[in-house]
């Protein structure tokens, strides 16, 4: 048995493509609880839990035995429905960020997520008030916001691969400056659980992110 605590706010698209290599072996049982980080580590901590999956690290307090291992970074894009192309509300791959979000309302992620924290930043560096449609914490909740209204959203193109695939929604720009990471915590442990080092491989000291 794996027992696994994924944040609300993670890509489940993401954790699909994690979760893969088990999801099909008899051998496995998986246990899959949601919740929000402040929640899960403290089962982590009771030995609850095998490991959290996150896109933000535990903080490393004194005495702390957490490990935050990176096992993935996300390029972060402009993600709107197709009509906006059809209205002139955008213009594809020529889609100005962020001047063009002053009149195309947005979808953002919640406040304390590190990918809307960079994106407040920019646009506030850049003099542009955003229209914001809504802050949406669930990944699932702002792919189906985003898909029924006109708006674009902020998001790494796996949360709507399959969105993109169909054309239900167009990336508008790839934002190269603002990146997601995905993060497995994990207890320091004597021995490691061997379904978690399969799943993850060998974890590399230059893939992980203690400090």
């Amino acid at each position: 048995m794996l027992r696994i605590g994924s944040v609300a706010t993670l890509s489940r698209n993401f954790q699909i493509e994690l979760l893969k290599p088990l999801i099909d072996r008899e051998d496995v049982e998986l246990v899959v609880k949601s919740g929000a980080l402040g929640e899960l580590l403290p089962q982590l901590e009771a030995h609850a839990l095998d490991v959290v999956f996150a896109n933000q690290r535990a903080t490393m307090e004194l005495n702390s035995d957490w490990r935050n291992l990176l096992i993935a970074e996300q390029a972060v894009s402009i993600i709107g429905h197709p009509e906006l192309l059809k209205k002139g509300k955008g213009r594809g791959a020529s889609f100005r960020f962020p001047n063009d979000l002053a009149r195309v309302p947005i979808v953002l992620p919640g406040r304390g997520e590190a990918i809307r924290i960079a994106f407040d930043r920019i646009v506030e560096d850049a003099g542009v008030q955003p229209i914001v449609l809504a802050e949406v914490d669930d990944m699932a909740m702002l792919r189906l916001i985003v898909r029924e209204s006109h708006s674009v959203t902020l998001a790494p193109p796996v949360v709507v691969k399959d969105e993109l695939a169909s054309g239900a929604l167009v990336e508008l720009c790839r934002l190269e400056q603002i990146t997601e990471s995905f993060y497995a915590i994990t207890r320091n442990r004597r021995f490691e659980h061997p379904l978690l080092k399969e799943l993850l491989g060998s974890s590399d000291s230059d893939r992980q992110g203690n400090s």
